[in-house]
């Protein structure tokens, strides 16, 4: 039984909210890169390159990406042969991200209460999923998640005989009615199956896969072009300024369901889809 002090966890997750706030994605800035080559449009060129400039600019300077530094999600996957000690995991969470978004010069966005509206000051409590899994190892991923996009996000419970069109006409509606609004390009993160909590939850998890990764599934895949194909022809483009680049990506994620029941989820985010990993 490894022993891992909760304090390693707060050290790291600190760490992680400056990083996923300053420094773009790898697979981001080459997305960035290849619209840039294929559009034609020259205000969509325009703000392609600003994006690149912006990222650039953050990384350097060790400022934030976006002014909008979001709610702290994290994810953790605790192997089951850890043993958590010197604390509550929850608490350590929330110290690491109290104490990342405070070094890192960060926004702090959270209220206390939806109704209330006061400021915790903080950034937290942060939205913390867990999963036991095999092993010694605890992997941690911290997505900061702007609410630009998060507030365009739908679910919606489909029939089973509205089948892959009709997913493909819910997340495209999605994407469409978020339009300029919500920073695009985007990555949409997908969550098919499962109930209406678990749909949610795989199209949020689904975001932290790299956009330059196939996914394994490969009916998956497939549904996945077809959803890129159809989002990209609205021809809504970067910033809504026109163009061939809405989405950079789209993840998804399934789960198994109810023989009465298909639950979809989009999660739409921004072009600074930002999300950081480490393992202890």
């Amino acid at each position: 039984m490894k022993k891992l002090p909760v304090s390693d966890i707060t050290k790291l997750i600190s760490g992680l909210c400056i990083e996923a706030n300053v420094d773009l994605r790898p697979d981001l800035k080459k997305a960035i890169s290849g619209a840039l080559k294929r559009e034609k449009s020259k205000s969509a060129k325009g703000v392609l390159r600003l994006l690149l400039e912006n990222a650039a600019i953050a990384s350097k300077n060790r400022i934030a990406i976006c002014q909008d530094t979001g709610m702290a999600v994290v994810f953790m996957e605790i192997g089951q042969d850890v043993r958590l000690v010197g604390g509550s995991l929850k608490n350590a969470v929330n110290k690491g991200v109290k104490d990342g978004y405070k070094k890192g010069y960060l926004r702090k966005s959270v209220v206390r209460s939806p109704i209330v509206r006061e400021n915790t000051k903080t950034n937290t409590p942060a939205i913390l999923h867990t999963e036991i899994v095999r092993g010694k190892a605890v992997r941690v991923w911290v997505m900061p998640k702007g609410f630009g996009s998060e507030n365009k996000s739908k679910i919606r419970m489909l029939n089973p005989s509205d089948g892959e069109k009709g997913i493909i006409d819910f997340v495209t509606r999605a994407v469409k009615e978020a339009g300029p609004e919500a920073c695009p390009p985007f990555v949409l993160g997908v969550g098919i199956g499962g109930t209406f909590d678990h749909a949610a939850g795989l199209a949020k998890k689904a975001l932290l896969r790299r956009i330059d990764k196939k996914n394994p599934d490969l009916r998956s895949r497939a549904l996945e072009k077809k959803i890129m194909d159809k989002v990209n022809s609205l021809g809504i483009g970067p910033m809504g300024m026109g163009g061939k680049t809405t989405v950079f990506g789209v993840n998804i994620l399934s789960s198994a369901t109810h023989i009465a029941g298909l639950p979809v989820a989009v999660n739409i985010n921004c072009h600074a889809t930002r999300s950081a990993y480490g393992v202890l």
